[in-house]
């Protein structure tokens, strides 16, 4: 079969393709060319003529409109401007921070350096809490445009939609899918109701722990490619995950970080497990929508057994036990 934008995105983007795409946009490279971790993307980093290293990221085609790209820049610039820790599209002499070549666009970032954070550590939360506490102070100064706001339909309804009209999920396990997957969009409903009428402001869209860089300075947030509009508490609760007991703890600390820049609306706590939820229903879509890629079935080669497919509906049908119950507004 012919290769398209469609089946296999990145199937002309060659070494040779990536140099002189950046060379295009002003940055001469020595040839030292390293692919990181990613696959919604594709992400380099290169070595530069004049010394020092960059990253450049090559965006996956008719995913995101030029302009909501240049949302997501002008939001990286705006809290770099403001001395947040994060990773900004550079510029090039023209001012430009978006590029085309060939069929791509792609964008230049500084590398930044650092280890995976400890999340389980009070005072790398109450840190992290204060940096994101700085960010939504920023992200709620003006809404997006250009780009999507998180709810239920767009992060549930539509991904499930999706999956049941295609043909991923095991035969025998559709009615238990579409049976479970109904309860639980009427709960994140629910747990949308409780929360009430809540703030949606500039996110960072994806705030888990593979999206944070540590140094000595601290932590430094990067990836905002799913930047999006939403409720605070997006940003929050993945950082929170884990252990029932001290969750109280871990979100208090966080809670008291965030609070010494940006007022925390407490019925969002509500949102914490809804917003977990559809985060598993929109994952497994997306995954079911890259398949064609070729980069997709080797990563997640899990995702075709029966055995997945159990495990998920399991997991999504705990999700309705956990959000039948009323969140403790700490």
């Amino acid at each position: 079969m012919h290769a398209t934008q469609d089946t296999a995105p990145f199937a002309s983007l060659t070494p040779d393709c990536i140099l002189n795409a950046l060379e295009s946009a002003g940055f001469p490279c020595d040839g030292r060319l390293l692919a990181l971790n990613s696959y919604e993307n594709r992400v380099y980093q290169v070595g530069l003529d004049e010394g020092g290293m960059r990253v450049v990221k090559f965006y996956r085609p008719r995913r995101w409109s030029d302009a909501a790209i240049l949302e997501e820049h002008g939001f990286l610039r705006e809290l770099a401007d403001a001395e947040l820790p994060v990773v900004a599209a550079l510029a090039d002499a023209q001012g430009r921070t978006l590029h085309a070549y060939d069929d791509y666009r792609f964008a230049v970032f500084p590398r930044q350096g650092g280890h995976a954070p400890e999340l389980h550590d009070f005072d790398s939360l109450e840190r992290m809490g204060r940096l994101l506490g700085r960010l939504h102070a920023i992200g709620a100064l003006r809404p997006y445009q250009a780009r999507p706001t998180l709810d239920a339909d767009s992060f549930g309804q539509e991904p499930r939609q999706f999956l049941l009209a295609s043909d991923c999920i095991p035969a025998d396990l559709r009615e238990a899918y579409a049976a479970t997957t109904t309860q639980a969009l009427e709960q994140v409903r629910g747990c949308f109701e409780r929360a009430g009428e809540v703030a949606s402001l500039r996110l960072h869209g994806d705030c888990y722990a593979g999206n944070v860089l540590w140094t000595d300075e601290g932590p430094h947030l990067v990836d905002f490619d799913d930047s999006r509009m939403g409720p605070a508490v997006q940003d929050l609760w993945m950082l929170v995950s884990g252990d029932l007991l001290e969750l109280p703890m871990r979100l208090d600390a966080v809670l008291s970080g965030y609070e010494t820049f940006h007022d925390f609306n407490r019925r969002e706590l509500h949102l914490v497990e809804a917003l977990r939820t559809l985060r598993m229903i929109h994952y497994a879509a997306w995954i079911a929508r890259r398949w064609d890629d070729p980069a997709f079935p080797p990563a997640f080669h899990w995702f075709e057994s029966p055995r997945y497919w159990q495990d998920h509906i399991h997991e999504l049908q705990a999700q309705c036990d956990a959000m039948a119950k009323p969140m403790m507004l700490y």
